[in-house]
């Protein structure tokens, strides 16, 4: 099969499209002919080796943890959908990727809501468990007010939306080109940087609860001093935020948080009752993944970037 891969850790120029072997679904997974597969920034950490002495991979590695496909293969043991299904769902999360190929197994999906195209849904898996991951440890329930560092990617994106259906109050920060997108989603916008304090107590008088950093730009400090404890704080995209007192959340390694697989079918639902959606910043096909994974590093994606055959 085609399958996008790195057969050295590099840039993104290091990505390349080449025959690899078809996986076969294990005992509770399934395989599924991939229509379309997510490109995460943890994808790029991967590819680049950031993750290398938690996680050593076998070389050549395919990336990708998230896919949408029709079912070919199911594993023993799995009674809950058959070939000619329409799915979307996330890799094992120990492989991390695996998704940007032909074909992809599975470990956790729920049907492709119709309301989703190939695209959105090929992208919204893992993205959707993280942010369910996050909202979990931090307790959001009806009545919180979380604050969003880099709203407008696709982890804020899809944590707005999944926070908004608990009954929180979601403040979001991003460039002002991106209020008006972020507002539509559900969020409060407000811009990042020197005096977030004063604008958000203006927003918000009570405060901010709890707080996502999805952007890794340096910014704990500030994000640590608007709520009453670090604890209150989860990092998904800074590794150096336990010497804040923050929790850095992620999928895969050691120290890895649970992951909150349930998360996929209960955003499916929102979908299908018109209350979630995927924004798609761009789609790219395998052949042009280095140019996602470019457009990925560069922080300036709105959305979901994604990947066809």
């Amino acid at each position: 099969m085609r399958a996008l891969q790195f057969p050295e850790y590099g840039p993104a120029a290091v990505l390349r499209v080449a025959e690899a072997p078809e996986p076969h679904a294990g005992p509770g997974q399934i395989r599924v002919a991939v229509r379309a597969s997510g490109v995460n920034p943890a994808d790029t950490y991967v590819r680049a080796g950031r993750f290398r002495e938690w996680v050593p991979l076998p070389l050549p590695h395919v990336p990708g943890v998230d896919a949408a496909g029709v079912v070919d293969e199911v594993g023993a043991g799995v009674t809950t959908v058959r070939v000619g299904d329409e799915v979307f769902g996330v890799t094992d999360y120990a492989q991390m990727g695996g998704a940007n190929a032909e074909y992809a197994v599975l470990a956790a999906w729920a049907p492709k809501p119709a309301a989703l195209s190939w695209e959105q849904a090929g992208g919204a898996a893992g993205n959707i468990e993280t942010a369910a991951r996050v909202l979990d440890r931090l307790g959001v329930e009806p009545g919180t007010v979380l604050l969003i560092e880099g709203a407008a990617g696709g982890v804020g994106t899809t944590t707005i939306q999944l926070a908004v259906a608990r009954g929180a109050t979601v403040i979001g920060t991003a460039g002002e080109h991106n209020h008006e997108f972020i507002t539509a989603l559900g969020a409060i916008p407000t811009t990042y940087g020197p005096g977030l304090a004063e604008r958000v107590k203006a927003l918000v008088p009570g405060g901010v609860d709890v707080v996502l950093d999805g952007a890794g730009s340096g910014s704990l400090p500030d994000l640590v001093g608007l709520v009453a404890s670090p604890e209150r704080v989860v990092s998904i995209a800074d590794a150096n935020a336990a010497a804040y007192g923050v929790h850095w959340s992620r999928g895969s390694g050691p120290g890895a948080d649970a992951p909150a697989l349930d998360g996929i079918a209960a955003a499916g639902a929102l979908a299908e009752q018109g209350r979630f959606t995927v924004p798609i910043a761009a789609v790219f096909s395998l052949d042009e993944g280095a140019a996602a994974h470019e457009l990925s590093e560069s922080r300036h994606a709105r959305g979901k970037i994604v990947l066809t055959p």
